[in-house]
């Protein structure tokens, strides 16, 4: 070698996998997300989600830092539905509007947390070359899902901007938290499949087996009806149980069609949220079974977790959506999907 020969400007180094790094590193986004989704339960139970009428990614990271600048966000949130016929007539105050505002730019700047805690180490993990082959197209989708989640939830704020609205539409509500848990699902289960290729990098990659795919599909149409519960104050439609108005099934507006009714009427959705759950329950607790003689951790964090939400969501009515109660039912809802996700993963690697 020419020892005069200048040195390269820059080079990368060489390629070495870190499995095991990338897959703590996607557990820690995904306790992230689980807070995320935490907050976002704090933010619809306090009606603080419309509280911010403007989506500034750069400078809405800072919150109002003047009395000028709080009486102009104020009056902002004045000339919307939410206020002129809900909180305004209610006697709404500056420091009741700094409250929710709050929960809602708190939610806003742990997305933005999120995005960073994601990006940044992807590029850190990428620019080393310590990604392990097959590995990029999924955590770029990842990535996609979280800008996806971001938009998603202005289209759900903007939904509920306007002189007439009085709330986010509880569709654009039940897409933006399906997302977080569907990501939250992605994340765990990725971050499952390293961690199984760092034991053995020739062992093929677990997949939805029909045990799995039925799993998901049950869960799927129960935590859509919880978003539709949350979006609609379904909750608050009966606070006894097993009955509701000292029915089994509830009176509901059936005039507009079944149909209607399953997707916009607060009382049956309830129902079908409170009774569905028993499927839910039934599915899980087969997966659980099938998981044990693998795992057994997995299978006890698949029957504590549907168990304790159980629990959570009948307590939640008696209590009339207490809003401790009711974010815990939300946060073991993340703990269901966890845990799903990883029983999933393990027969997935079996069958």
């Amino acid at each position: 070698m020419d020892a005069t020969a200048p040195a390269p400007a820059f080079s990368l180094p060489s390629a070495h996998h870190a499995p095991r790094a990338i897959a703590r590193w996607l557990l820690f986004v995904a306790a992230l997300v689980t807070a995320m989704v935490v907050v976002g339960g704090i933010t619809r139970l306090t009606e603080s989600g419309l509280s911010i009428t403007e989506w500034k990614p750069v400078t809405g990271t800072l919150p109002p830092l003047s009395e000028a600048q709080w009486q102009a966000e104020f009056a902002a949130y004045q000339q919307i539905g939410e206020y002129r016929q809900v909180t305004g007539p209610a006697g709404m105050t500056l420091a009741d509007y700094k409250f929710i505002y709050f929960w809602e730019w708190f939610h806003r700047l742990l997305g933005r947390v999120i995005g960073l805690a994601f990006a940044l180490p992807l590029a850190w993990f990428w620019l080393r070359r310590q990604i392990p082959a097959g590995y990029k197209p999924r955590l770029l989708a990842l990535l996609a899902l979280g800008g996806l989640q971001g938009a998603f939830g202005w289209f759900m704020v903007r939904s509920g901007i306007n002189e007439t609205a009085t709330d986010v539409s509880h569709f654009w509500l039940s897409i933006h938290l399906l997302t977080a848990l569907f990501t939250l699902a992605g994340l765990v289960w990725t971050a499952l499949d390293l961690l199984a290729h760092e034991r053995n990098p020739t062992a093929r990659r677990a997949r939805l087996t029909g045990l799995g795919w039925l799993v998901t599909v049950v869960l799927f149409i129960q935590l859509l009806l919880g978003a539709w519960v949350a979006g609609l104050d379904a909750g608050l439609a009966s606070d006894t149980w097993p009955l509701m108005q000292g029915r089994v099934v509830p009176e509901y507006d059936g005039s507009r069609g079944l149909g209607w009714a399953a997707t916009h009427d607060p009382f049956l959705i309830h129902f079908l949220h409170r009774w569905w759950a028993w499927a839910a329950v039934a599915v899980l607790i087969v997966l659980a079974r099938k998981v044990r003689p693998i795992e057994r951790r997995a299978s006890i964090a698949i029957h504590s977790t549907f168990g304790t939400q159980i629990i959570l969501g009948i307590a939640t009515v008696l209590t009339g959506v207490a809003l401790w109660l009711a974010v815990l039912h939300q946060f073991v809802g993340a703990l269901v999907v966890i845990a799903t996700a990883w029983g999933a993963h393990i027969i997935g690697r079996r069958d």
